[in-house]
């Protein structure tokens, strides 16, 4: 101890130390920026190819499902020998629900509330097709039994799917707001340590012109450009891949979840709609001081949701807001408008049917196109919203990846600035210490 603090006492002692302070400080620099934007760098790639995936895949379930059940009621309403296409919409709704449960399942991992959603929906899924077949079954030999079962299976998935459903949706986003949580905070940890190995590094050159009068030394000059370096490449990475991924946040994961939302209430409307005049009145809900179709009810109340009370609002028009181009907003304001239009044409219909004119009415819902049904006008805003869905996809994607894209490279090139600015350090105290010798 007595030798260490003589040697201390020396300049050649102090520096060493300074060489050892210098190396240590630019050391720990590039390791913890190392961790740090590897540890951001991976959270950016999840939230590109895994967590917004799996969103997207939970919303298409959830989809998938109401629209199945929207082509069922169709189908029904159609007679006993229902259109090939309705059948097969059907048929592709229940097909992709059951590919997505399975990609879910995968992709549940330990994620308990994620896992138990899947099991439910993949129990439920083959209990509610069996009762649509047993409401075809019924509905072709032109049993009323069939409509019962056709509501039995509405009631199974409205109840117990779509929540089921909508949990996990719910789950996949948690999990997404988890990804841009630990992929956007600033590396505040490795920032203070760059800039104390710059401080320490000024230091120890203005001690060095102090007491030599030489105004460079070549290591520590070097070190310092390294550690200038790698601190400036960490600031604007970091800042350019927060930028992208705010982007993709505000300019696609938004819009992505009203638009989803709004779908899926278009499809529920439809579906409400065509059980109208399935149950023809025989399930009943009282509003105020009148007793009205539970059906119509809920159409009233998803069509309020969708577009808000005067057509002006709701999810579409805060889609609208969300939108920040033309190629956005046109799609959106094709649905508005054909919105509109399936309002009126629904009032017609249920005016036919409060008249008695069942065959009107069905003529109205699901009748030919030249006919003008309300079918029409909902195939319309399904399109126009799948458009609006498709655009906001591709400008996350684009965000995202240029989000992900300023992070490539970053730990691996700090690191080895570090490693170069370190080893410069000690040998330019080294340079120092030969003038002893």
């Amino acid at each position: 101890m007595d030798r260490l603090r003589a040697a201390a006492t020396t300049e050649p002692g102090r520096l060493r130390a300074i060489g050892a302070i210098l190396a240590a400080l630019l050391l720990a620099f590039g390791a913890v920026t190392t961790w740090q934007t590897a540890t951001r760098a991976d959270a950016a790639d999840r939230v590109l190819n895994r967590s917004q995936p799996l969103s997207n895949d939970a919303a298409a379930i959830y989809r998938s499902l109401a629209d199945a059940n929207t082509a069922a009621s169709s189908g029904f309403l159609a007679g006993g020998q229902e259109p090939a296409k309705v059948r097969e919409r059907y048929q592709r709704d229940i097909d992709r629900a059951g590919e997505k449960l399975a990609t879910a399942a995968s992709n549940a991992g330990s994620d308990s509330s994620s896992a138990a959603s899947v099991s439910r929906l993949n129990t439920l899924l083959p209990q509610y097709t069996a009762l649509i077949e047993r409401a075809r079954a019924n509905n072709r030999q032109g049993l009323p039994l069939g409509g019962a079962y056709l509501r039995y299976a509405n009631d199974t998935m409205q109840t117990r799917m779509l929540p089921a459903a909508e949990k996990l949706y719910k789950a996949e986003n948690a999990r997404l707001a988890d990804d841009y949580a630990e992929a956007e905070p600033y590396p505040w940890a490795a920032i203070a340590l760059g800039v104390v190995a710059l401080a320490a590094l000024g230091f120890a050159q203005h001690r060095n012109y102090r007491r030599t009068n030489r105004v460079f030394n070549t290591g520590l000059l070097a070190a310092t450009t390294a550690a200038a370096v790698a601190l400036l490449w960490l600031l604007a990475g970091h800042a350019f891949a927060r930028s992208g991924l705010n982007e993709s946040y505000d300019r696609g994961v938004k819009s992505l979840n009203v638009l989803n939302d709004a779908r899926i209430s278009s499809l529920k409307a439809r579906g409400n709609e065509n059980l109208t005049l399935v149950s023809r009145g025989a399930e009943t809900v009282a509003v105020g001081s009148a007793t009205k179709d539970k059906f119509d009810v809920a159409y009233q109340q998803q069509m309020k949701r969708l577009a808000g009370a005067r057509g002006t609002g709701g999810l579409l028009g805060e889609a609208a807001d969300l939108a920040d181009d033309a190629a956005g907003r046109t799609p959106l304001k094709a649905a508005a408008d054909n919105v509109t239009e399936w309002k009126d044409r629904h009032k017609s219909a249920r005016a036919s049917d409060d008249s008695g004119d069942y065959e009107g009415a069905l003529d109205k819902v699901i009748g030919a196109a030249g006919a003008e049904p309300t079918g029409e006008s909902f195939d319309n805003v399904d399109a126009a919203l799948d458009a609006a869905l498709a655009h906001e996809q591709g400008e996350f994607q684009r965000a995202a990846e240029d989000g992900k894209d300023a992070m490539a490279g970053l730990p691996v090139g700090v690191a080895v600035l570090a490693v170069l600015g370190a080893t410069a350090a000690v040998l330019g105290i080294g340079r120092r210490l030969s003038e002893y010798r």
